[in-house]
């Protein structure tokens, strides 16, 4: 089977020292690029991270010290690896809630905006979850009958969920899935549109999760004490917030987002100052005249007595 594509589809897989999105980095990425004649292109590289791998994440890998001690940085393939990735619409498994937003993280400390705008992110967890919640080798096995082999090694991994997604499309083509609003559809198509509406029903706006769309497509809070409330809602309630934020440990692309929100939001906030200045009505300073009798009045001679009292007042 092939995937219809109107542009490549980049699979790719992480490798990491932990899945803390803003603190951990990258010790391997395996990248299959699905392009729209069927043809694939692999790259795979191993990556120092620039820290110490824990113990319990080398063991899940097998990726140690060792093994990274000589391999280039991040930094110095990040032009590399956009470049091979190009202008690609993204897949992997669970790639939404950690892949995506890690790699984003890795780029914009290496000073690259891989710029995200109309990519399609297809997350094939999120299939497998919502139509049979199982794990990826669970599901390379219910899919394809088949036991990874290598498993936890990126290239793997990467491998068994392109094959996954091929057998996922061809399972549940005329699969009807009723969606809590209680609306049926046959949303697993070949078509990676379609895939990135389903794959992607919590709308974030960060990737980390953060700030979410609602229903009218207003970024809004997903954690913390304003939760449910537009991120512009607490910028006029609560501005202080943006720079707590800021200065808080949340993703480096968690971040940009806000600042994006920010300039917006600052911009209306302007714009409405300008307007309510244009609409005030201009009050113009005249200068109090002196009564006719002020004016006219003549000014009193100086006595002695006067001067007296001066002196007694300023010591003089």
């Amino acid at each position: 089977m092939k995937l219809n594509l109107k542009r490549p589809l980049a699979f790719f897989d992480l490798e990491t020292t932990g899945v803390n999105v803003g603190a951990d980095r990258i010790v391997e990425i395996a990248i299959l690029k699905a392009m729209p004649d069927g043809s694939e292109l692999i790259k795979t590289m191993r990556i120092n991270p620039e820290m110490p791998i824990p113990l319990h994440s080398s063991l899940i890998h097998g990726i140690y010290d060792e093994h990274i001690a000589n391999e280039p940085t991040f930094k110095t393939v990040a032009a590399e690896l956009a470049e091979f990735i190009g202008d690609a619409d993204l897949a992997g498994y669970n790639s939404n809630r950690f892949d995506i937003p890690v790699l984003l993280e890795e780029f914009l400390r290496a000073g690259v905006d891989l710029d995200m705008t109309d990519r399609k992110f297809v997350d094939v967890q999120n299939i497998f979850h919502q139509m049979e919640q199982r794990t990826l080798r669970a599901a390379y096995r219910f899919y394809c009958d088949k036991d990874i082999v290598n498993a936890h090694s990126a290239e793997a991994d990467i491998k068994a969920t392109y094959e996954v997604l091929l057998a996922q499309i061809e399972r549940y083509k005329d699969a009807e899935f009723e969606d809590k609003q209680g609306q049926i559809s046959k949303p697993v198509q070949n078509d990676v549109d379609a895939l990135h509406v389903f794959t992607n029903m919590n709308k974030p706006v960060d990737f980390a999760g953060r700030m979410v769309f609602n229903e009218n497509d207003e970024e809004i809070f997903n954690f913390g004490k304003h939760k449910g409330k537009t991120v512009e809602q607490v910028f006029d309630i609560e501005p202080s917030y943006y720079a707590w934020m800021k200065q808080g440990d949340f993703p480096l692309y968690t971040k940009k987002k806000l600042d994006e929100i920010w300039a917006r939001w600052s911009k209306k906030k302007e714009a409405n100052k300008v307007k309510q200045a244009q609409a005030k009505p201009q009050q113009q300073y005249t200068k109090p005249q002196q009564t006719q009798e002020k004016k006219d009045r003549p000014a009193k001679e100086v006595t002695n007595d006067m001067l007296e009292q001066l002196k007694m007042k300023f010591g003089k």
